[in-house]
């Protein structure tokens, strides 16, 4: 895996703690430490990080062991980013998620739910496009440093014809204002690095080097350390903070249910229109 390390640029930002294989693609997590107490998991998954099972869950993992490790990894700062220039993450590999039961709850949801309610400050160092899942496994951190140079954000469902899950929106109606979600849902909008950072979606542009100054400065490693209660607090309140969006991340069987009645009952006034639009083409019919 070290080799793989190199390839990717990790072993450029600190020496490489573990590693981690992505199976199902021959990918791979690399954790380096390029400043005290600041973990950066570099993630190499396929041509483009799409979200997979194995993607996810190796992902949760890195996390754990990072997380229940205070001895060797004693609590700081997360920073995210790809190992392929190209791409943080093109989104979900659909085939897979298709033909993979359990998906949603087993491996994306557990993976977001993980994000936004892990102890310690998160940074996703978008390198390059963040597109539909990619783009929300980024909203799902703290923070978001964008490439200011290359890259793309953007849901892209419209153009897909996929709809979106209830805690996929409501990550972004909880962090952004409504006229730029409706510009992001409703039309697909690709936000460059410049429009974003105005938008809110991003909190700083730049690369590594900028992310770690703004770490520095806004003294997040402290932010995960024990306070005067004597122990941290950051994950709880952060709990807190995005309850509706854990709340469905928390509920899936019962938004599922919520889902097939809507649904049903969405069949059944479609029906009634589509009678009451034929009743009135006959009396205009029957008037000529």
């Amino acid at each position: 895996m070290a080799s793989k390390a190199k390839e990717s640029g990790a072993a450029d930002r600190g020496n490489v703690l573990f590693d981690l294989p992505i199976s199902a693609t021959g990918g791979s997590v690399v954790v380096t430490q390029p400043a005290k107490k600041v973990y950066l998991i570099t993630f190499v998954s396929g041509e483009d990080n799409r979200l997979t099972s194995s993607f996810c869950q190796t992902l949760i993992k890195t996390l754990d062991i990072l997380q229940y490790n205070p001895s060797m990894y004693p609590p700081g700062v997360v920073v995210t980013t790809s190992g392929i220039a190209k791409f943080y993450s093109n989104g979900l590999d659909l085939e897979h998620v298709q033909s993979t039961p359990g998906f949603w709850k087993d491996s994306l949801y557990a993976l977001f739910l993980r994000l936004i309610t892990y102890p310690m400050p998160t940074v996703a160092l978008l390198n390059g496009h963040g597109f539909a899942g990619g783009f929300m496994v980024a909203m799902f951190h703290d923070y978001r440093c964008m490439n200011p140079h290359k890259g793309y954000l953007c849901l892209n469902e419209l153009e897909l014809g996929v709809p979106l899950r209830p805690p996929m929106l409501s990550i972004f109606r909880q962090k952004l204002s409504a006229a730029t979600v409706r510009r992001m849902i409703l039309e697909a909008y690709r936000f460059k690095a410049l429009e974003a950072l105005e938008e809110g979606i991003v909190d700083w542009l730049g690369g590594l080097p900028e992310a770690l100054a703004h770490i520095e400065e806004f003294k997040l490693v402290q932010k995960s350390q024990d306070n005067l209660s004597g122990q941290s607090v950051y994950g709880v309140l952060k709990q807190e903070m995005y309850r509706e969006t854990i709340g469905y991340l928390e509920s899936t069987t019962e938004e599922s249910i919520r889902l097939s009645s809507q649904q049903l009952q969405w069949q059944g006034e479609k029906t009634k229109r589509q009678e009451a639009v034929k009743g009135w083409e006959q009396q205009t019919k029957a008037k000529l």
